[in-house]
């Protein structure tokens, strides 16, 4: 890094992240620089939810139907623990 390039306070950003948020340094060091912001409240805000937003969101991401042979249903009949 040449002497006119600005770089991340890491020194800033641990503080926040150890002593403000009291992550432990392995979650600390775990998160992303996006997670981070978010953490912090730093960054642009998210858009607002509307009715359009959430159109949007429904047309790139569509639930997926549930095939025949999934079910979340338990089975009937008795159930027995090895233990007893």
């Amino acid at each position: 890094m040449t002497a006119g390039q600005a770089g991340l306070d890491w020194a800033g950003l641990m503080r926040a992240g150890l002593q403000g948020l009291r992550l432990h340094p392995d979650q600390f060091w775990a998160l992303t620089p996006a997670e981070l912001a978010l953490m912090l409240g730093i960054g642009p805000p998210s858009p607002r939810m509307d009715r359009e937003r959430l159109a949007d969101l429904a047309a790139r991401y569509p639930d997926a139907p549930a095939s025949a042979d999934a079910s979340l249903a338990e089975p009937t009949g008795e159930h027995r623990d090895d233990d007893t």
